[in-house]
């Protein structure tokens, strides 16, 4: 079966192909004689209601400083493709959600992976909050009281901003930080949205856990430990990726969450574990798929394209 894919991303020549889940996803596609076009997101027009983008053919290697080679830009209908992957990073501002209305226009014709509908209703810290019992006690707000009082409340806290991602903006505050009111000044004037304010999880320091749903299953997963410097464990951050198996309380999270990602149309999510608590749903554009299956876990991509691959013949 072959198919006609586009893939929606960030400049091709700027990622890390070591780490970057999409260049994965692309090179699974590539394997099973998939066509591939690639487009970024300022190439995209509606025209009387029709999107169209200029597209070029894409073929991938995985190597090093030679991972791609592009052919003739052309202006292509995106309905005429068959699967388009949006994969290009956040920030999740309003240019980011623009897409996501354009390409709703052409989906579920074609198949946009993730549904755009639901990737603009769920950002990464947005959906996670319909499972309150599974989270550590956080407040989303930009109003000093309410975070004064939760602070007071629970001592040590961990303040980010709502649409941050990559671990950028995360600031722990203890008790007696003495930085906490210019930290305030400083998201005031930094982000017009609401910040996640949570409680501080001494757990981070074993690790956060990024595990890997397909369909809402269980499709991977990998332990990101943080440097014994900063507080962030993203591994573009510093994080070491170490192997790691599922807990009951993982599995039961996992559980607790397939269903509503079915429903919604997520077919490759990433949640994010402190512990015994579940901090993030990543719908974006998730990552791990190159770290898990260099530690000797699952294929995550090849279980991606079996789901898409699937979804088409139907």
């Amino acid at each position: 079966m072959s198919l006609k894919i586009a893939v929606q991303m960030d400049p091709i020549q700027k990622i890390n192909i070591k780490g970057d889940s999409t260049f994965a996803l692309l090179l699974e596609a590539q394997k099973r004689g998939h066509e591939i076009g690639y487009y970024t997101p300022d190439r995209m027009a509606q025209v009387n209601g029709e999107l169209f983008a200029s597209v070029e053919p894409l073929t991938a290697r995985d190597q090093a400083g030679d991972h791609f080679t592009l052919g003739e830009a052309k202006r292509t209908a995106l309905r005429d493709f068959d699967v388009i992957l949006l994969r290009q990073d956040p920030p999740f501002d309003m240019a980011y959600i623009t897409t996501t209305h354009m390409l709703e226009r052409i989906h579920p014709k074609t198949l946009v992976v993730n549904d755009p509908g639901h990737v603009r209703n769920a950002p990464e810290k947005i959906l996670v909050t319909e499972f309150p019992d599974l989270m550590p006690p956080t407040l989303i707000t930009r109003d000093l009281a309410e975070i004064k009082a939760f602070r007071a409340e629970h001592q040590d806290i961990v303040m980010k901003p709502l649409y941050g991602h990559g671990g950028g903006g995360v600031f722990r505050i203890t008790r007696d930080d003495l930085n906490f009111g210019s930290l305030y000044d400083m998201f005031a004037v930094t982000f017009r949205e609401p910040w996640v304010v949570q409680k501080f999880l001494p757990a981070v320091r074993h690790g956060d856990k990024r595990i890997l749903l397909v369909e809402g299953e269980f499709a991977g997963a990998v332990n990101r430990v943080p440097a014994a410097d900063d507080l962030r464990s993203n591994m573009v951050r510093g994080g070491s990726p170490a192997k790691t198996d599922l807990t009951a309380r993982e599995r039961e999270i996992v559980d607790r969450l397939g269903p509503a990602l079915r429903a919604h149309g997520l077919i490759f999510v990433g949640i994010d574990v402190i512990g015994d608590w579940l901090t993030e749903i990543n719908v974006t554009s998730p990552t791990g798929i190159r770290a898990v299956k260099n530690l000797g876990g699952p294929d995550t991509a090849a279980l991606v394209w079996d789901v898409i691959e699937k979804k088409r013949k139907g």
